[in-house]
């Protein structure tokens, strides 16, 4: 039977399973025998070479052969089932002890040759706890113990021994009808062995020689699919659209240099010549700017938006909280005010008749820019000629939201901004379909923060700081991990916004202004935090991570974040990105207790660079490709096998080869490749949309 008709079978037709095994399978992601032989183990164990007993090293996993010397069951007093078997070389005696498995008494025999392997201890004599072993049979093959032995991740009620007879038993009955997936050519130049050679290895290696040429190639296969995915997506926007062809004049960038206090970065000038040049092509732009918190992608957005505001038609900015939401409408204002143009900002929390009033503009074509959140797509907005779509945090949105702003005009042109630099690694690997940009330096001006990482002792003179920076007429934020819900004793619960807020203002800074802000606040009460914040009518704000992303006050000299081992490190430095803004020393203080080696690697980080795309690289390293910002809201499946950082090498060559092939064969119509098609559609059957292939 084909393996891909296989697929349709559940696995419980495989022998050695049933209903109720097939349902515990499920819980693995194994529904098919497809799915079972691309289950990877997730480490192996050489279990091949065997130690004598008297070199068995205490501590140490061990395979040992040997006889049954003899072998009994005692009973303690409060009822436990000791088995215990004692196993014999040449060398020397180790004894085998099993709890609570009195039936293993019927497997064994005096002078029956087994292997056993385990953590060797040493509690006067040598033993080991519920060693795996195996009974030395003339022919038989085992699949447990006497070679690299893979081991699985698991769930309750599944063996290890149970999912290697599966295995065994599904490339036995199905590996010669295992479908290839990369072209016989493309496998010659890129020396890969064949699907069948490197499924059998992965699970049951000859040798470790083996193993790593079977990783390689299914590893390669899966980042293959993957680019081969973002080359057709780029493809597609690149000729599927038509898009709106942007008149540029010189005149028009003097104009908007003209607006700004300050001199753009050579970066930001590079940027905005590769918008210029996208905006003014009839194909759609679909690019990603990114740069370190405070580099100054705002300012390049504004003058994207300017350029589709001249040429006649409208721009929209979508910001992830109505706070940036505010903040950008009030800066873009203002900085576009003296050219007419007109700008509406476009918020849940809008009075219903403004709100209505907005609408009404946007339709008629009256509002040049609108700037909003998720309200944006979710309420009932039409645009007259929409000409242009920033979408500012962009990973903060999933790939439905972001294509669904997209939609309210006829091919806009999209610029995607983030102030988390990806790694390269993770650029392409997840928005290889987008061109990219990226800001490189900070303006002129910008000092760097002094991060300092202290434990709970020194807080009484962080306090004493934080004073010392008021009375100089800086202001501080003081920022907790979560609003404390009331439950429980302080001295119990992660010290928190809502609680702390009144201990600081009544003990410790009685003479000081505080505010408060948190998430569950009405977007109001939020916003009138903010204004006295700005206004320096509040010199110490203490929050929630809401003031993560985009607040802009130049006069802030301290972050402050507590519980700071409760952070990720792209957080924290996003944190840090609050302060540092004006033109005086700026600090970023973490206090907490690292206790885990994660932790104290992004304490140590945090102090070592402020160099957000070190900072990136190094979150992506302790966190992995998964949990990275969300890289399932991109709309492609997770990585199953390769890890994009230990593989990149895998990662560069099969992007290479998969963006070659689609630039000999855009659609996939050479019959030759109709099973990369086959195994393309499959792996991303309703997670990604490819128009014309096949």
């Amino acid at each position: 039977m084909d393996l891909m008709q296989e697929k349709k079978q559940d696995i419980r037709y495989l022998k050695g399973v049933g209903p109720k095994k097939a349902e515990l399978l499920g819980k693995l992601g194994i529904g098919t025998v497809e799915d079972l032989l691309y289950y990877l183990p997730r480490r192996y164990e050489d279990r091949g070479n065997f130690s004598l007993i008297k070199d068995v090293k205490v501590g140490g996993y061990q395979a040992i052969r040997g006889n049954v010397l003899t072998f009994g069951l005692t009973r303690t007093r409060k009822g436990v089932n000791i088995f215990q078997l004692a196993l014999g070389d040449k060398t020397g005696v180790i004894y085998c002890t099993w709890f609570n498995q009195p039936f293993l008494k019927k497997f064994f025999k005096i002078e029956q040759e087994i292997i056993i392997y385990g953590k060797v201890e040493k509690h006067r004599k040598l033993q080991i706890s519920h060693p795996e072993f195996e009974i030395v049979e003339k022919g038989a093959h085992s699949v447990n113990i006497g070679k690299i032995v893979p081991i699985y991740p698991l769930t309750r009620d599944v063996s290890q021994r149970y999912v290697r007879f599966l295995t065994r038993e599904a490339i036995t009955r199905f590996i010669s009808s295992a479908k290839e997936k990369l072209p016989v050519n493309m496998r010659a130049r890129t020396h890969l062995v064949d699907l069948q050679f490197a499924l059998r290895n992965i699970h049951f290696p000859g040798s470790f020689e083996n193993l790593d040429r079977a990783y390689r190639r299914i590893v390669f296969e899966e980042f293959f699919l993957l680019q081969l995915a973002l080359a057709l997506k780029k493809r597609d926007a690149k000729t599927s659209l038509n898009g709106i062809t942007h008149s540029v004049k010189p005149s028009l960038g003097d104009s908007f240099k003209k607006l700004l206090t300050f001199e753009l970065t050579p970066s930001q000038l590079k940027v905005i010549s590769e918008i210029e040049r996208d905006m003014s092509s009839p194909k759609p732009m679909n690019r990603l700017l990114q740069g370190d918190v405070g580099s100054g992608k705002t300012a390049v957005a504004v003058y994207a938006l300017l350029l589709t505001v001249k040429n006649g038609y409208q721009g929209a900015v979508m910001a992830p909280t109505e706070i940036l939401a505010r903040q950008h409408y009030i800066n873009i204002s203002e900085l576009l005010m003296p050219l007419g143009v007109n700008v509406r900002l476009l918020v849940a929390g809008l009075d219903p008749q403004k709100k209505l009033r907005v609408k009404q503009e946007i339709e008629k074509g009256d509002s040049d820019i609108v700037i909003g959140t998720h309200a944006l797509i979710q309420e009932n907005v039409d645009f007259k000629k929409l000409g242009l779509v920033v979408i500012d945090e962009q990973h903060k949105f999933g790939v439905s939201q972001r294509s669904l702003l997209r939609e309210k005009g006829l091919s806009p042109d999209v610029l995607l901004m983030t102030a988390t630099p990806i790694p390269r690694t993770l650029a392409m690997t997840v928005y290889g379909d987008l061109d990219m940009s990226v800001i490189k330096e900070l303006p002129k001006g910008r000092r760097p923060i002094t991060t300092y990482c202290l434990e709970e002792e020194k807080r009484e003179k962080v306090y004493q700081f934080i004073a010392e920076e008021v009375k100089n007429g800086r202001q501080a934020y003081i920022v907790y991990p979560r609003i404390w819900s009331g439950k429980g004793s302080p001295e119990t619960s992660l010290k928190a916004a809502a609680h702390m807020y009144n201990k600081l203002q009544e003990r410790i800074f009685p003479s000081l202004k505080l505010g408060l802000i948190h998430g569950r606040m009405k977007v109001k009460e939020k916003d009138e935090i903010m204004k006295k914040f700005k206004d320096r009518k509040i010199d110490i704000l203490v929050s929630t991570t809401v003031i993560e992303v985009g607040i802009d006050i130049a006069n802030a000299s301290v972050m402050l974040v507590e519980n700071a081992e409760r952070f990720g490190l792209s957080q924290l430095h996003q944190l840090r990105g609050r302060v540092g803004r004006g033109d005086f020393p700026s600090y970023c203080i973490l206090i907490g207790n690292p206790k885990t080696e994660s932790a104290k690697r992004r304490f140590d980080t945090m102090q070592e660079t402020q160099d957000g795309f070190k900072v990136a690289e190094e979150d992506l390293e302790l966190r992995g490709s998964g949990e990275f910002f969300g890289t399932r809201q991109h709309g492609l499946p997770e990585l199953r096998f390769g890890n994009i950082l230990r593989d990149f090498d895998i990662m560069e060559q099969a992007r290479s080869e998969a963006f070659e092939l689609v630039k000999c064969d855009p659609h996939l119509a050479d019959p030759r490749n109709a099973f990369v098609l086959d195994a393309l559609k499959k792996r991303f059957e309703g997670k990604l949309e490819l128009a014309n292939v096949g």
